[in-house]
């Protein structure tokens, strides 16, 4: 038994001691404050986006690193994962994307806005937050490994278009790599002829209505290269 004294002394003493370590640990946090969360890369289209993303209360839904409602998607790498095209596609219209299954709100964004949005979601995506949020337990990777490819040699002879490594991927893969939302696409030049996938590309919801499959903003180059591409893939 501590006598009161000691008792004293131990309370005081563990009272100061802990809150010695609290000061410096803050200290500590704020001097690398802007270090780690690119205090330099603050451009004026990163504020903008903040304020955008605080009026439209986007916090209701999403989470950002690990601050928000948990009804929608994390966000905080959503620009590496998705990548700058997919999300700008994404904004005009996010039930397009995916018929029938988002809920997100049309907010109609000026071209301007959704680059400001896009833009603080990078700012936030390269901040230094210890690993967070964490990697999936199951790598990608391993995934490709257990389903052999057979399109190496194609996809050396026919180079896969920019646009289709910018929103294509999220949902499909080919030889292993990208989304598994909808079907992989390595033997799609084999299934079906080039006209097909330039009008399947070209609407698809009048080829297949009720596809999950979004009608791409795809300039008739771009779908031309798209097709191209696939009908490489046997």
């Amino acid at each position: 038994m501590l006598s009161k004294s000691q008792a004293r002394a131990f309370f005081l003493g563990g009272t100061f001691l802990f809150s010695a370590i609290f000061v410096f640990l803050t200290i500590d946090s704020v001097r690398q404050n802007d270090t780690r969360t690119n205090a330099q890369n603050l451009t004026e289209d990163v504020l903008k986006g903040k304020e955008i993303w605080e009026k439209n209360n986007c916090m209701g839904c999403h989470t950002l690193l690990g601050e928000g409602a948990y009804y929608a998607p994390d966000l905080t790498k959503v620009v590496e994962r998705r990548g700058v095209s997919w999300i700008d596609v994404f904004l005009d219209d996010p039930q397009a994307m995916f018929p029938g299954e988002r809920k997100m709100v049309k907010y109609n964004f000026t071209k301007e806005e959704k680059g400001q949005v896009i833009a603080f979601l990078d700012w936030v995506g390269k901040i230094d937050a210890n690993g967070w949020p964490p990697k999936p337990n199951i790598p990608v990777d391993s995934i490709a490994t257990a389903v052999p490819s057979q399109t190496t040699a194609n996809v050396v002879k026919v180079a896969q278009p920019e646009k289709f490594s910018q929103l294509c991927v999220a949902c499909h893969a080919v030889g292993g790599k990208g989304g598994n939302v909808g079907p992989a696409l390595d033997h799609v030049g084999s299934k079906f002829d080039a006209d097909y996938l330039n009008r399947w590309l070209i609407d698809p919801q009048a080829i297949k209505p009720g596809t999950n499959m979004p009608k791409l903003p795809l300039s008739d180059t771009e779908r031309k290269d798209i097709v191209t591409y696939l009908s490489a893939l046997k």
